[in-house]
C-alpha cells in the first residue's frame, strides 16, 4: 500500500514539474551557498519578509471598514477597534508590524555594515537595501495620520510643515501633500493612496531588486581574513538557515500577537483643527529628528533641515564607494565603524533628550499625561456611530454643482474651522441657515471680502474662480442643520 501511495506522489510531483518546473524553482530558492554556514546573524533579512506579510495581511482586513474622509475616517477606524470582531487586535498588530519592521531594518542594516557585506560587487545591493530603508520609513509616515485623531492630526501637521522648509520645492511639496494650503480630506485621500497602493508597490520592486542582487552576487560569508574566508566550508541554504529563520520569523509572530493580545493600540478622540493647545509628539522612531529639528530656526534652518541631514543620507547611500578597502572585520576600519557608531549614538542621545525635556518642563509634562488619559477615555468609551445614513442619504441628494461645492469646501479647508458638512462641534464654527439668511450673490461676495471679525478668525478671502466660487455657494446654501 505505502509503495503505491509514494508511486502516485511520484508521478503527481513528475507531472507538477513538467509543467511549472518546481524543482528547479526549488533548487534556486533553498540551494543558495552560504561561506562558513547558517547563522542566526542572518535572520534579519528573512524576518523582514514575515513582517512585510504581516502587514500586507492585517492592511487589507483593515481597508475592509476604513474609507479615507475626515467625515469617516475616525469613526471607521473606532468600529474596528471597539466594535468589529478581533479589530482591535488586527489593527494592533498592523501598528506594532510597522514598528518592528523599523527595529529589524536597523538591525539588518547595522549588521550588514559592521560585516563589511556591502563590499566585492554588492554596491546596489547596499543602495537598494537603503532606498528600501526609507521607503519603510514612508510607509510608517503615511500610515500614522489615517486614524485621524488629535495625535495623528498635528504630528502630521508638524512633518508636512517642516516639508515646505525645504528650499525652492518646499512650499510645493507640501502643497502636494496636502492637497491644499490645510489638512483636509484631499490630505488624507493622498496619505491613503501613497500608503496602500504607491509605496507598496514600490516596496515589492525594490525587495524583488535586494533579491535578485543578492542572489547574483552570492551571501558574503562572516567578516574573516581573505585566506580565513577561502578556506571556510560553503553550505546550502537549506536545511540549517531555512530553519534558522522559520524559527526566527515564528518567533516575531508570537511576540507581536502577544503583545497585541496584551496591549492594543488605542485611539483618541477625533482631530481638532482649531485646538492650538495640543503637543504632538511622533512614533517613537521619529522623535530624535523631532528633537533635531528644534534647534534650527530662521537661516540656520537650511544648514539643520536639509544639508545635514542631506549629507548624512548621502554618506550612507554610498558608503561602498567611500569605503573601497577590501577588509571587512569592523576593528580594521576604525573611520567607517566610527562615524557609524556617532551618527547612531547621535539617534539615540535626541531621542534620550527630547524625553528629558519633556519631563523637565512641569506644563509640558502635564499636557502630554493629559493628551494620554483623553486617549484613554476614549478608547474605553463606548463606540458612538455617527448618522452615516442620514448624511450619506443628504450627500446623494445634492446636484452635480453642489456636490462640486462639497469637494471645493474639503479641497479650500473650510472643515478645518467648521467641521465636516459645517456641522461645527468640538470648538469649530458651526454654518447655521446660510440658506435664509444669504441670497447666492451675498454669500459669494462674503466669501471674497469677509468681515473683520471673520478675517481675526483666521479665514481668508476666497480665490476661487467664478465657476467655482458659485458651486462652493451652492453647496453652503444647500447645508442643513
Amino acid at each position: 500500500m505505502s509503495a503505491r501511495v509514494d508511486s502516485r506522489r511520484g508521478i503527481l510531483a513528475e507531472w507538477l514539474d513538467q509543467r511549472v518546473g518546481w524543482r528547479k524553482l526549488m533548487h534556486e530558492a533553498l540551494d543558495e551557498p552560504i561561506p562558513g554556514g547558517s547563522r542566526w546573524a542572518y535572520v534579519f533579512g528573512s524576518g523582514l519578509l514575515f513582517i512585510f506579510v504581516n502587514q500586507i495581511v492585517t492592511g487589507i482586513f483593515l481597508s475592509l471598514y476604513y474609507v479615507p474622509s475626515i467625515d469617516h475616517a475616525h469613526t471607521t477606524v473606532s468600529f474596528i477597534q471597539k466594535q468589529v470582531t478581533a479589530g482591535s487586535f488586527i489593527r494592533s498588530l498592523h501598528s506594532y508590524g510597522s514598528s518592528v519592521m523599523v527595529v529589524l531594518l536597523m538591525l539588518h542594516l547595522a549588521q550588514t555594515y559592521f560585516y563589511g557585506a556591502y563590499k566585492s560587487r554588492r554596491e546596489l545591493l547596499w543602495i537598494v537595501g537603503c532606498f528600501l530603508f526609507l521607503l519603510v520609513l514612508g510607509m510608517s509616515f503615511t500610515g500614522y495620520l489615517l486614524p485621524w485623531d488629535q495625535k495623528a492630526y498635528f504630528a502630521t501637521a508638524v512633518a508636512t510643515n517642516i516639508i515646505s522648509e525645504v528650499p525652492v520645492i518646499g512650499g510645493a511639496l507640501k502643497t502636494l501633500l496636502r492637497g491644499g494650503t490645510e489638512m483636509s480630506t484631499l490630505t488624507l485621500s493622498r496619505f491613503f493612496m501613497l500608503h496602500v497602493f504607491l509605496i507598496p508597490g514600490l516596496i515589492f520592486a525594490a525587495v524583488r531588486a535586494h533579491v535578485y542582487l543578492f542572489r547574483k552576487a552570492g551571501a558574503a560569508g562572516p567578516p574573516l581574513k581573505e585566506e580565513q574566508r577561502r578556506a571556510l566550508p560553503v553550505v546550502s541554504f537549506f536545511p540549517a538557515q531555512v530553519v534558522k529563520d522559520f524559527i526566527f520569523g515564528i518567533g516575531l509572530i508570537v511576540a507581536l500577537g502577544t503583545l497585541s493580545w496584551a496591549r492594543p493600540t488605542t485611539i483618541g478622540p477625533v482631530a481638532n483643527p482649531a485646538d492650538p493647545t495640543y503637543l504632538p509628539r511622533p512614533e517613537w522612531y521619529y522623535i530624535p529628528v523631532f528633537q533635531w529639528l528644534k534647534y534650527w530656526h530662521g537661516a540656520a534652518s537650511l544648514l539643520g533641515i536639509v544639508i545635514i541631514p542631506a549629507i548624512v543620507l548621502l554618506l550612507l547611500f554610498t558608503a561602498p564607494f567611500l569605503d573601497r578597502s577590501p577588509e571587512r572585520r569592523a576593528a580594521r576600519r576604525p573611520i567607517p565603524v566610527s562615524l557609524f557608531l556617532v551618527i547612531l549614538g547621535g539617534l539615540v542621545f535626541l531621542g534620550y533628550r527630547s524625553s528629558v525635556e519633556d519631563r523637565r518642563d512641569p506644563s509640558v509634562h502635564a499636557k502630554l499625561l493629559a493628551q494620554e488619559k483623553a486617549e484613554a477615555e476614549y478608547a474605553r468609551a463606548p463606540f458612538e456611530p455617527e448618522q452615516m445614513a442620514s448624511k450619506a442619504s443628504s450627500e446623494a441628494s445634492l446636484t452635480p454643482q453642489q456636490a462640486k461645492g462639497s469637494l471645493l469646501f474639503e479641497s479650500e479647508s473650510c472643515s478645518a474651522c467648521h467641521g465636516p458638512s459645517g456641522r461645527g462641534g468640538d470648538g469649530l464654527a458651526k454654518l447655521k441657515r446660510l440658506k435664509d439668511r444669504y441670497s447666492a450673490d451675498q454669500l459669494g461676495e462674503l466669501l471674497r471680502h469677509p468681515r473683520p471679525a471673520m478675517l481675526e478668525g483666521g479665514m481668508e478671502p476666497s480665490k476661487l474662480a467664478a465657476q467655482d466660487l458659485e458651486s462652493l455657494v451652492a453647496y453652503l446654501r444647500a447645508l442643513k442643520e
